[in-house]
């Protein structure tokens, strides 16, 4: 499958909605809702500093986009180390098994390499296919327990 890859920009947010009202009607089982607050957050985002170090590529074909993958740069200072999260990585179901997710992956993580990030972190979706795809993951290990806790 000819892919090509492109920076998650401004621009391309009509795209994005595109993808994600597409991504519904393969699959209903998404947690929230493509309105009008959800594309005024994403477009706010753009214009928030606090979002500079987040990293997003889409991968399209054919003119439209089927798959994404989004990542934060996290600096601690209990190590003074640098590191990024993979947030989500997602393709649309009839475009899933050619190679999407890998191809997606391979360019967040040179991605990474040039901004001398050396680790991705993440936390997996409890689904079979999420878990096999993890699994095949080049240079990564499983380890610890994920823990999401919600501030109130």
């Amino acid at each position: 499958m000819e892919l090509e890859m492109q920076m998650y920009t401004r621009d391309r947010i009509p795209d994005v909605v595109d993808f994600e009202k597409r991504l519904r009607q393969e699959e209903d089982f998404w947690g929230w809702e493509i309105d009008e607050a959800y594309i005024s957050a994403i477009e706010r985002s753009f214009a928030d500093r606090s979002f500079d170090d987040a990293i997003s590529v889409l991968a399209y074909h054919d003119g439209a986009v089927i798959g994404r993958i989004d990542a934060s740069l996290i600096a601690s200072r209990f190590d003074g180390s640098k590191k990024a999260y993979l947030d989500w990585i997602c393709v649309i179901k009839s475009s899933r098994h050619q190679g999407v997710a890998q191809r997606l992956l391979e360019n967040l993580r040179q991605i990474l390499k040039d901004r001398h990030i050396d680790t991705l972190l993440a936390l997996t979706a409890a689904n079979e296919e999420a878990q096999r795809f993890y699994q095949s993951v080049p240079d990564s290990v499983m380890r610890d327990i994920g823990i999401w806790i919600d501030i109130k």
